[in-house]
């Protein structure tokens, strides 16, 4: 089986060294970034599978890093930081973050969650068959994992296409914020029922789908044509 190819973001040498060394003892394939222009010259060259990133570096923030990456590519980013409050996880997930650790970690939590965000990315990519869902300028391509917009491609991250994915497949049916924090994040995830908000804001904004992507108030959300 291929390795999986992780970059790891740290502006501290010595955290760095401990997830590099806990990550290759796991068989993964590591590299790591000092800096975030570093980082996005890594990310361009290497082609991680997943990256993990720290709030606090040197030159950028990691949340301008992280944003740019999610702008850029389609790749799960896990944040790693000593800021938790909510505040600041939702700051991190509206940024384009999978999912967000808080210092100090416990290095078989960090490659759990790592593992499970590369899971539920693998999963969303491992399509067979052609499927294809037409919603107005919006044409979604299960099989080539795009989403297009009057024919031009939009950039989302993986998380919010798991999302719109998952709506476009479960029409008129109503969710709570619950329910899709536990079928797309994953029972894992230790972040609120806002990302929910935060993430159905965000493709609305990009596809254009305001009205067809409905609040039920009290309840959550729902899908309609």
């Amino acid at each position: 089986m291929k390795r999986k190819k992780l970059l790891i973001i740290e502006d501290e040498r010595a955290i760095a060294d401990i997830l590099r060394y806990g990550f290759e003892k796991e068989g993964f394939e590591v590299r790591c970034a000092y800096t975030g222009s570093r980082a996005l010259e890594a990310v361009g060259q290497d082609k991680p599978d997943a990256v993990l990133l720290d709030w606090m570096l040197p030159d950028l923030s990691g949340t301008d890093v992280c944003r740019m990456l999610a702008e850029r590519y389609r790749i799960p980013i896990v944040m790693l930081t000593a800021r938790g409050t909510v505040e600041d996880k939702l700051y991190g997930l509206e940024a384009g973050a999978d999912d967000y650790i808080t210092k100090p970690f416990d290095m078989r939590e960090v490659v759990a969650r790592v593992r499970a965000v590369l899971r539920r990315f693998d999963r969303s990519r491992g399509i067979t068959e052609e499927a294809e869902f037409q919603c107005g300028d919006l044409l979604v391509k299960e099989q080539e994992h795009s989403v297009l917009r009057n024919g031009e491609a939009l950039n989302l991250t993986p998380r919010e296409y798991e999302l719109l994915l998952f709506f476009l497949k479960h029409p008129r049916q109503a969710f709570t914020r619950e329910v899709l924090l536990d079928r797309i994040w994953g029972y894992d995830f230790a972040g609120d029922t806002r990302t929910v908000d935060i993430h159905v804001q965000r493709i609305r904004k990009k596809t254009g789908l305001e009205k067809q992507l409905v609040t039920i108030f009290g309840v959550g959300y729902k899908y309609v044509p």
